[in-house]
């Protein structure tokens, strides 16, 4: 895990998927926030776009990439931006960004993880289908 702390602002080029607040209950032994619970809202956030993209239900196939650049803290109010990236005649590739936005007293902005997962459109019994035409 790298540790830039590099401050930014939150992206308004791009629509905002998900944005959660992690509890203490989402921690570990040493109080950051569990990197699965962090994949887990990653996941839910990249299937936002995929899910409309496919007009109907979508499958996680791959976790293309996935870094974990500062640890998340309890209080912290992450925002996930999801962006399509490519697709295929039925996947759909998703850029996750989240940003964590910290210190309500004294607010900074700093991004936290950066993944790409790939989903896949599937019909009712889970079985690939086509993407609908654009």
């Amino acid at each position: 895990m790298t540790h830039d702390t590099q401050i930014c602002s939150l992206p308004d080029d791009r629509d905002l998927a998900l944005r959660v607040m992690p509890m203490p209950a989402d921690t570990n032994p040493t109080g950051d926030v569990f990197g699965g619970w962090i994949a887990a809202q990653v996941d839910i956030a990249g299937a936002i776009p995929a899910r409309r993209r496919a007009c109907g239900r979508v499958a996680t196939i791959s976790i293309d990439s996935f870094l974990f650049k500062q640890p998340v803290s309890v209080g912290d109010l992450l925002s996930f931006y999801a962006t399509i990236v490519k697709e295929g005649r039925t996947s759909i590739t998703i850029a996750v960004e989240v940003y964590a936005e910290r210190h309500p007293e004294d607010p900074v902005v700093v991004k936290v993880t950066e993944a790409k997962l790939t989903y896949v459109s599937v019909d009712n019994e889970g079985k690939k289908r086509p993407l609908p035409p654009r």
